[in-house]
């Protein structure tokens, strides 16, 4: 399946790439694939931002931000005039985190009669395209108004599923939302990735339901739409303890056991998708 990335940030052309990491279902892996896969970038030396759009705030608990501290916050970024400059945490090198807030919880409330509420996260991160090669941002598990300013701003969409019987159910909501904003908010809005977590190597269950998802999206790419040319990922990510026990610690899997298994597994989809932009845009530059 071939991954539709238009241009990967190189020395020569700093464009930056975002991309919302999104699944309404909860306990799939979203935020670990969030905090891990920007973890494994920034350790590569490619400049990293990441933004927690969850009211939960896992991710930003899962990187030790300290909410003792009065920091501003994602709440503030999207119902005041506060920059995504102004929001900034640096919490490891090539790595920095825009913070979440159980205020956020309010937020779709209180932007219900503010005009352009869908685009307010689109316009500030338009500002910072010179800062990050690659910025990512963890959605709530809904599909609200937070969810919509994810994709109203970002160029791509990663979808992580668990191979589990119940891992297509409710994806068509999800879709239809994807295609939605794709026609009347953003453009350039593609599903360009499937990642399959907690995954069972060995299980018959997690081979078959990775033929059915390969097989669905197979289906798709007859179609003319947002996920036409989604690219499954070919590195899974194994049920693994110390993914688990890393954000009690406020770490990353590699601050927290580098050499474990959940490692080694964002390494490789890290490598991965860093070897999929490259090629598209090594195709760009021949063609």
């Amino acid at each position: 399946m071939a991954l539709p990335i238009k241009e990967a940030p190189t020395k020569e052309n700093s464009a930056m790439r975002s991309i919302a990491i999104i699944n309404q279902k909860g306990g799939v892996g979203k935020t670990t694939t969030a905090v891990n896969l920007s973890a494994a970038l920034a350790a590569k030396g490619l400049r990293v931002g990441l933004i927690d759009l969850d009211p939960q705030a896992h991710a930003s608990l899962h990187l030790g931000i300290d909410f003792q501290k009065p920091l501003p916050s994602v709440y503030d970024l999207l119902t005041s005039e506060k920059s995504l400059e102004e929001i900034w945490q640096p919490v490891a090198e090539n790595l920095s985190v825009a913070s979440s807030h159980i205020d956020l919880a309010a937020a779709e409330v209180e932007l219900a009669g503010v005009v352009g509420r869908e685009v307010i996260l689109r316009d500030k991160l338009e500002l910072e395209r010179e800062r990050f090669d690659y910025v990512l941002i963890d959605c709530p598990p809904s599909l609200g108004i937070l969810t919509l300013n994810a994709l109203s701003a970002v160029d791509d969409v990663f979808l992580p599923l668990q191979p589990h019987f119940l891992a297509l159910h409710g994806l068509s909501k999800l879709l239809q939302t994807i295609d939605l904003v794709a026609r009347r908010l953003n453009d350039r809005l593609r599903l360009a990735g499937v990642i399959l977590c907690l995954y069972d190597t060995g299980t018959r269950l997690a081979a078959e339901v990775t033929a059915d998802v390969e097989e669905f999206f197979c289906q798709e790419r007859a179609k003319e739409n947002a996920w036409q040319g989604v690219h499954l990922f070919q590195s899974r990510i194994r049920r693994n303890i110390r993914l688990a026990e890393a954000p009690s610690f406020g770490e990353s899997v590699f601050q927290y056991s580098s050499q474990s298994a959940g490692a080694k597994d964002y390494q490789a989809l890290a490598d991965e998708m860093i070897s999929l932009y490259g090629m598209k845009q090594s195709e760009l530059l021949a063609a």
